[in-house]
Parts: C-alpha cells; structure tokens; sequence
C-alpha cells in the first residue's frame, strides 16, 4: 500500500507514526513544506517570557525519527496540486525548484492551518508580525528584548497569552479584539470580566470591541481602528485561522470555511482520501455536530486515528469537548465544552450556575477562592459544559467536565460522583461535586 501523507505538524506526525507502526512495510511519503515538524505553537508566548528551557524542546519529534519508521520524508517540498480522480499530486522541491508528480492508493491531508489575514490596508507592514510557526516564533523572540510597546490584535487563547507575557515582562501592550471581552469565545462574562481586570491592574490597555481597518507608519506601526488608533514599536495579528484545504477543494464534502468533513473513521467523502487536525472538522460532543475546533489535542487524536483506520475501519472516534486551560497573570483559567453564549450561538438552549467557593477548608493556613460556572441541557439535565478561574491550579477540573460531557452525565451524576476529601486538597464535598449540586438546587427549583 502506498500512502502520501500532506502536512506534518500535529496530525501528520502522529498519523504517520500510527500508519508505520500498523503496517510496517507498507510505502509512507511525507511531504513537509517547512524543514522541521511538530512544534508545539502553544509554547510561544513562554517563549517570549523566558519560561522556556529550551525551545528546541518544542519539537517532540523530527524528521530522523519518522525516517526510523520507515517514512520516506520530503521536507521542503510543497505539493502543488492534487489530482483525486488519478490519485496523483504535483509536488515542488523548495530548495531546486524542481517539480516532480508522485502517485498514491491512500491519501492523508494534514495540512493544517493558516491564520487568517484580512485584507486590510497596510496588511504586509514590517512591523506586523504573525504567531502561528516556528520561523514566527524566533522572529518575536529576536524582537522582544528591542521593543518597549505593542498592540496585540485578537483576545483568543493566543493574543491573551501574548498580551499576558508582554505586560509582565515589562512592556506597554495594547489588546484590540472586535468582540466586547476578552476570550469571549472561551469564557462567559462572570470569568471574563475577572481576566479584563487582570489585564487592567498590569497596565494592558483593552480596546475590546473595536475593529481593526489600517496599518501604517514607517518606524513604528500605527493600528488604526473603527473607533481611534494605536502607535506601537510592534503589531501581532492573532485573529483565528481557517483551514488550509485548497489543495482539496471540490474533491471531497467541507464546511463553509474549508474544513473536511470525516466520518468516525477520519474518512473523508472520498473513501482514499483520510484528514485530521486543523485541516479537518471535530465532532462536537455537547452539540452532536461537526464543527470547526483547531486544537492540539484533537489534531494528535485524530491522527492516530488515521493510522489505526486506513487500512479498513478499526477504532471510532470519540469526538471532542474542546477542553483547554490557560494560566494568565498566576490565574489558572480552564474550560471544556458549551458556554451559555457559546450554546446560544449555536442555537441552543442551556441554562447555566455559578459559584465561588474556597478549593480547600478554612482551617488551613491558607486557600484560595474558585469561581465555577456549569451548563446543561434544562430538558435532560445533561452536562454540557463547565468553567474554573482561580490563582490555585484548578486545572484538571475541566478533565472532569468532559469526561462528563463525553460520558453523558447528568448534573444529578455529577453531584454525587465518588470524589475524594482530603484537607490539603479539597472540602469534605469536592468543588467539582459542589458546583453540580448547585446546578441540582437551580434545576430543581422550576
């Protein structure tokens, strides 16, 4: 069997791995654009903090150990076209030029992700700067120590933690975002409204709900709004990506933005052509629907996926609830699933508690607040998301909430689930086990 794999960051890498490791003697090409693979992006903004002990250790793998494999690794090579009908692609080595046609019984598109570059006036200035790759995170390292200001655009997970490591490391930031908060795709306004007052007592500007229409300036860039103007030594665009799927389109089922659409096997419309990762969709498990969730962790998920499914359907996939936690200013943020805004987005109907309480009892030396917020399907009582803001390391509690979500549990299973007590670590009724008894009391009263 011969298998082209397109793309190796998250999902090709893993996808590559799983291919060789099922079928040892099967033919895997892989072609890499970029001369290294797997590098964690998440670990930018550290990065640029000094948290990192060294970046090379942002890569957990390279194209050796893939070659180890059995891999047949074409690194900078750019694969120009793909020709489904004949299960051919053209291909463009980087370095000579040459371009070269190559064929497959098998294809995996793992192309990832781009970030999205609105057409806006002055979008190629100097001084604007992307995060997304490797070369983007050396040219922000290289830049950090010379800059004294810069405008942060975009309040997602990325440009928070940007926004974040600049100000503590003494730089005078402004985070500009189209939406009225900060990770507001993230967070209802009962945390978000404790992460802007983070941001404020550490000197960060917020223009949040403001829209940004120009670049310009010559030695430093001035980011032009829909309501005023900022001038800084630096610009970072941080404003989403969009699946990087041209090579494919009108070959196989997408969504409206270009991502692939999989059965539960990482199978695509077309049954030779497999996606994964930022490429492809998630199936959404507090919804039941595909949607469009670039993750890490989807993307490492899906991959091994492919590998155990290209050869005939083996393992399903399970889906996703878009867990993830973030540490700003020494608060641990964590979240997975449906928020209330996010639910009526998506035109559902959720309802929704919140409460704050001490992770640990009084009687220790010290504790720490956590604020909580759950969500559920009023009909059912299902489980369908959940929220932690704390300085204590509240982290892993949003494991337990999609674990929950995955497994279908109700507010009334929550509440009562076998969860621990030990002083040093939590009350006699867990937080997680408290926060659902408070959805129990809410429901309940209607």
């Amino acid at each position: 069997m011969k298998v082209i794999v397109i793309g190796c960051t998250h999902a090709g890498t893993f996808a590559t791995q799983q291919i060789l490791t099922e079928h040892p003697d099967w033919e895997v090409t892989v072609y890499e654009r970029n001369d290294t693979l797997s590098f964690l992006s998440c670990g930018i903004a550290l990065w640029i903090g000094d948290h990192v002990s060294d970046p090379n250790k942002m890569f957990y793998s390279n194209p050796e150990a893939l070659a180890s494999l059995g891999a047949t690794m074409k690194m900078q090579h750019d694969v120009l076209k793909v020709d489904s009908q004949n299960k051919s692609v053209e291909v463009k080595d980087l370095q000579t030029g040459e371009v070269t046609t190559d064929t497959y019984d098998k294809l995996v598109v793992t192309t990832g992700s781009a970030p999205v570059i609105p057409p806006l006036d002055g979008i190629n200035h100097p001084k604007l700067k992307l995060c997304k790759d490797w070369d983007n995170a050396k040219a922000l390292k290289e830049l950090a120590p010379e800059i004294k200001s810069v405008v942060v655009i975009g309040a997602g997970y990325i440009g928070a933690e940007l926004a974040e490591q600049y100000a503590v490391t003494g730089k005078e930031v402004t985070l500009i975002d189209a939406l009225p908060r900060v990770l507001a795709k993230n967070f209802d306004s009962v945390i978000s409204d404790r992460v802007e007052q983070d941001y404020l007592d550490h000197g960060v500007k917020l223009s949040l709900n403001e829209k940004v229409v120009s670049f310009s300036g010559t030695d430093q860039i001035t980011v032009t709004t829909d309501k005023s103007s900022y001038t800084a030594d630096l610009a970072i665009l941080a404003v989403g990506f969009r699946p990087h799927t041209e090579l494919v389109k009108d070959q196989v089922e997408m969504l409206r933005n270009g991502a692939i659409i999989t059965n539960e096997y990482m199978q695509s419309s077309n049954p030779d052509i497999y996606a994964a990762g930022d490429s492809s969709v998630v199936h959404y498990n507090p919804t039941g629907k595909d949607d469009y969730i670039p993750l890490a962790t989807n993307a490492v998920r899906q991959g091994i996926l492919v590998g155990k499914n290209i050869d005939q359907p083996t393992e399903k996939y399970m889906g996703t609830q878009a867990t993830s936690a973030v540490c700003l200013f020494e608060k641990t943020l964590a979240a997975s699933g449906l928020t209330v805004d996010g639910a009526e987005a998506r035109g559902l109907k959720v309802d929704s508690v919140t409460l704050e309480q001490d992770y640990r009892p009084d009687f220790m030396l010290t504790t720490e607040p956590i604020l909580m917020e759950l969500t559920w399907d009023p009909e059912t009582r299902e489980i369908k998301g959940g929220a932690f803001y704390s300085s204590y390391d509240c982290a892993q509690s949003a494991n337990v909430i999609s674990l929950a979500i995955q497994n279908k549990m109700t507010i009334d299973q929550l509440a009562m689930v076998d969860m621990f007590f030990q002083p040093n670590y939590d009350q006699p009724i867990n937080y997680v086990n408290a926060l659902a008894g408070a959805a129990v009391a809410k429901a309940n009263q209607k």
